[in-house]
């Protein structure tokens, strides 16, 4: 097998199934992401509309779900360990290497200031302005990615970058320009600038992921997956609790969910049910990322955001207008055009491969372009 940049094994020529597996990891991760990306909004604003005003606490449903990860842990911890035993191995190598434990360790604490700007500024700015100026996340993941990890940008995507990017500004357009009720010039300003701080900082943080399992020494399995969103969402919460120390949230949650519209119970499974869709949500991008790039999240993501609107009309019964439309077939076409510019790229590297079958040499552009993929052994 050739190994690629990201120290993931990836199949030889004949084995397709692995591919086809590797595909088949990619969309469980897609769905992971979809699934956070749309309800976790539509959560966070039920939260708002029926008298949530935790900014902290909204922060840290973001990242509080993490202990959920501890089963599929030690399973794959047991699982490794019975393999290791007939191979006369050491369990050592299950566990992250300290490199990407301190990684995840400072993405965690960024991540979890990116909750709290996120929160803070959609309590202050209408969804639809939030939606638009957190999509354009893709263009700041496409400036990071060809300065982080030297992204290569074909026809195909960069066509998806603008027309996702047209699609999500369409949004914009029919957005009321007055404030929300109650909300002062200054707080909206503020709340404007930090859903566009939010998601610069996401554009900066997902390709950061990428270079950092690029570093990897070992292979990445999945169990290195779920112990580095462990450990980046255990210092993301960290930092959500000292807010919510300092801003006394503690105190107020009990009388914040009695006076809950919706119910004292309600109240509490709106907060748990988020807390744990936003964590698969997370796990989701980082396997995306790993899988495939953090370009492609991007596009994911941006490519979700009419998806949400769409939501918001279903549950909420927001207005659905023609721009909206307009937005979602020009996202969906962003994402497709994405999508066909990768299988031409794998085709014509398969054929090149099958051409060249037999010869140990193989160029820096077919190593370069390789989809990442993790060892097909080394899957849950």
């Amino acid at each position: 097998m050739s190994t690629s940049p990201m120290n993931i094994e990836t199949p030889d020529i004949g084995t397709t199934h692995i591919v086809t597996k590797n595909w088949l990891m990619i969309i469980i991760n897609c769905a992971f992401v979809a699934i956070g990306q749309v309800a976790g909004p539509l959560l966070m604003r039920l939260y708002y509309l029926h008298g949530g005003n935790r900014k902290w606490l909204a922060s840290f449903t973001q990242s509080g779900g993490f202990p959920v990860l501890v089963f599929p842990i030690i399973f794959l911890f047991i699982q490794s360990k019975l393999s290791t035993r007939k191979n006369d191995e050491s369990p050592l190598t299950f566990w992250l290497e300290p490199k990407l434990f301190l990684s995840s360790a400072v993405i965690g604490i960024l991540s979890g200031v990116g909750y709290f700007m996120y929160s803070l500024g959609l309590s202050y700015i209408p969804v639809s302005t939030s939606s638009l100026l957190y999509a354009t996340q893709l263009c700041f993941i496409a400036f990071f990615s060809r300065l982080i990890v030297k992204q290569r940008f074909t026809a195909y995507i960069i066509n998806a970058i603008v027309v996702m990017t047209l699609g999500s500004a369409l949004l914009g357009i029919n957005t009321d320009v007055d404030r929300p009720v109650g909300v002062s010039k200054a707080q909206y300003l503020l709340g404007f600038l930090l859903t566009l701080g939010t998601a610069v900082l996401a554009g900066l943080l997902m390709p950061l992921v990428q270079l950092t399992f690029s570093k990897a020494i070992r292979n990445i399995n999945y169990a290195s997956l779920l112990q580095f969103q462990f450990i980046s969402s255990l210092f993301a919460t960290t930092v959500c609790v000292i807010g919510m120390l300092v801003n006394k949230d503690f105190q107020a949650i009990p009388r914040e969910a009695n006076e809950f519209e919706l119910g004292k119970a309600k109240y509490y499974i709106i907060i748990v049910v988020r807390a744990v869709i936003c964590q698969f949500s997370v796990l989701g991008t980082i396997g995306v990322i790993v899988y495939a790039s953090a370009l492609f999240n991007g596009i994911l993501a941006s490519a979700l955001v009419p998806v949400t609107g769409v939501a918001a009309v279903i549950f909420y019964h927001e207005s659905f207008t023609g721009l909206k439309g307009t937005a979602l077939v020009l996202c969906l076409w962003g994402f497709c055009s994405y999508f066909y510019g990768e299988y031409k790229m794998m085709k014509k590297m398969m054929k090149n491969k099958v051409t060249n079958i037999g010869s140990p040499e193989e160029t820096a552009d077919d190593v370069e372009n390789e989809p990442r993929r993790l060892d097909n052994h080394e899957e849950p």
